[in-house]
């Protein structure tokens, strides 16, 4: 069980894969007001950097779920690095369908909604974990400028402009789904400079060191590619953030 080769490759210097600087995080986890002992599930933990950085920061314990065996390894490294190992547990699993055997305070899943199927079903599941009261965070993108043409849309990575909503329709789908929207951290242009960027070198020095890898021609292509489609489209539409929900 893994995630496709090329985001292994792509994103393995990142300790957060998401367009969020550890600054945005840690203003997420003061807004949510943590509290010592609070419990956190983070569906598609990547690296563990929310889950490591809030436990060293404010106490929490959690437990995080990705598919990525490196990145879980990452995560359970991280976790040794601020003396947190014993508050926090990386599993290697899906995400999709994961239900904690206790109800958790903080249920999130950060950029990885197609885990099920969307925002719909990815706000039931983690509400499956949530204890009364808890708070529900999702990550996921908006349009920052809509699109003018869908090709512009595919530029940016989506298959359609359907795929994202504008951000004051997104917040309005949270209330149709039955949840009060009572937070949020949104990514800027150097957030997502960070996550994109940051690619880049990482995969330049993957090339300089696997010049025989079978799969070495779709790095190069994404290289050469990445930089000016980034600018030209991402950069320019698409925005990104963590939304905090508590259910009506």
């Amino acid at each position: 069980m893994d995630i496709p080769r090329i985001f292994n490759i792509t994103e393995s210097a990142h300790r957060i894969h998401n367009p969020i600087t550890p600054e945005k995080l840690a203003t997420l986890g003061a807004a949510l007001r943590l509290e010592s002992g609070a419990s956190v599930l983070d569906l598609g933990s990547g690296s563990g950097e929310m889950l490591c950085t809030w436990a060293h920061d404010h106490g929490i314990v959690g437990t995080g779920i990705d598919m990525s065996p490196l990145f879980t390894e990452h995560a359970k490294l991280r976790a040794v690095e601020l003396g947190v190992a014993d508050q926090v547990e990386f599993i290697h699993g899906d995400a999709a369908g994961y239900v904690s055997d206790e109800k958790v305070g903080v249920a999130a899943c950060v950029g990885a909604t197609w885990i099920a199927g969307g925002i719909a079903g990815t706000v039931e599941l983690l509400a499956r974990s949530l204890r009364a009261g808890g708070i529900i965070l999702i990550g996921e993108p908006y349009w920052r400028r809509l699109p003018p043409t869908e090709d512009v849309a595919k530029g940016c990575l989506a298959n359609a402009i359907s795929d994202f909503h504008t951000l004051p329709d997104l917040l309005a789908s949270f209330g149709r789904l039955g949840c009060d929207v009572v937070e949020m951290v949104l990514a800027d242009q150097d957030g997502w400079d960070r996550y994109e960027a940051a690619k880049w070198l990482t995969m330049r020095r993957w090339l300089e060191a696997n010049p025989g890898d079978g799969f070495a021609a779709d790095v190069r292509a994404k290289l050469t590619s990445e930089p000016e489609r980034y600018a030209a489209y991402t950069r320019e539409y698409l925005g990104w953030g963590v939304f905090a929900l508590m259910l009506r």
